[in-house]
């Protein structure tokens, strides 16, 4: 069976379409984009965060590598980067999905986050 599409949560959406989620999104993103299947990232409008212009803004919270240490038969003293979110580009992504809307590709191929805020509130 094929799939039509991709749909994934966001923590965080920046002003060009940049994503926050939880680990393994980015990854979908490329699997997505590789076998030319649609990513959408459905998320609320209290989400997007356009005072952040890019994913390289969003601080990314670290968790302990005693987290995934102990539940492997890694070495106790091994060192490990153990991110609780990853950035999708938004060059991965075809869609942002609220309830207001979805943000679309404009004619420049962009998200642009932005200028859907100020239609909203304006």
């Amino acid at each position: 069976k094929q799939v039509d599409a991709c749909v994934v949560g966001a923590d965080r959406v920046c002003a060009n379409g940049d994503t926050a989620n939880k680990i393994g999104t980015y990854s979908l993103s490329i699997i997505a984009a590789h076998h030319k299947v649609p990513f959408y990232v459905a998320a609320p409008i209290t989400s997007l965060d356009v005072t952040l212009e890019s994913g390289k803004s969003i601080p990314i919270e670290e968790r302990s590598a005693a987290e995934l240490i102990s539940t492997s038969r890694a070495p106790t003293n091994m060192p490990c980067w153990n991110p609780g979110f990853d950035v999708t580009p938004g060059s991965l992504i075809t869609g942002i999905i609220t309830e207001k809307g979805v943000i679309e590709r404009d004619e420049n191929g962009k998200l642009d986050v932005t200028a859907f805020v100020k239609k909203l509130t304006s």
